[in-house]
């Protein structure tokens, strides 16, 4: 999925610019990184609200129209008000073909009902991280990564370094391999029966 933003350019800063750009229904926003410096800008609120909404938005290179300008960026940060539904301010960060970008992707996970763990054994499937962050060239950053469970088992789990990523994509890891789903096993019914016995 593309994204095409349309932004303009901002001079004023402070809180009391930034209130009067979201009365008027525009998102007072940041573009950074780069050899440029960063540029302050303004999007619409509504379309940025809707965009924000897709998961592909989260995980995607987009463009922003800068006045006309074209930028490609990601999105990097966005601050949203406590209880409505409104944004507030959005950091984009510019991204070229040549360099690598680190990115948050999705996990979708697929096959639960054939599992063996869930089919034959009735167990549950546990989302421990329903994303994994990952390294690689712009154009070849996904929009999600598929996580296949049909081979699970019961007791079993699948680790972040298990998740078979797409060709350009390399894990990116902060400390110990972690699990990111599991079907944990089912106790007996006799274990629970006895354990019931010997409680009464």
């Amino acid at each position: 999925m593309k994204f095409q933003i349309e932004a303009r350019k901002r001079t004023l800063q402070g809180s009391g610019a930034s209130r009067r750009l979201r009365r008027q229904g525009r998102v007072p926003a940041i573009i950074y990184g780069g050899p440029k410096p960063p540029e302050l800008i303004d999007i619409d609120h509504n379309e940025a609200l809707l965009n924000h909404a897709k998961e592909a938005f989260h995980s995607s290179v987009l463009t922003l129209l800068v006045d006309g300008v074209a930028e490609s960026v990601v999105l990097r940060d966005s601050q949203l008000h406590p209880w409505k539904p409104l944004i507030q301010h959005c950091d984009f960060q510019r991204v070229d073909a040549e360099h690598v970008i680190h990115q948050r992707i999705p996990l979708h996970f697929v096959n639960a009902e054939i599992a063996p763990g869930v089919k034959l054994s009735g167990g549950n499937v546990s989302h421990v991280h329903n994303e994994i962050e990952v390294s690689c060239l712009p154009q070849d950053l996904p929009a999600f990564i598929e996580v296949d469970l049909k081979d699970l088992e019961s007791g079993h789990s699948i680790h972040a370094s298990e998740v078979v990523l797409p060709a350009g994509v390399k894990l990116l890891l902060h400390g110990d391999d972690y699990v990111v789903v599991s079907i944990p096993a089912r106790r007996s019914s006799e274990g629970e029966e006895g354990e019931a016995a010997t409680a009464a």
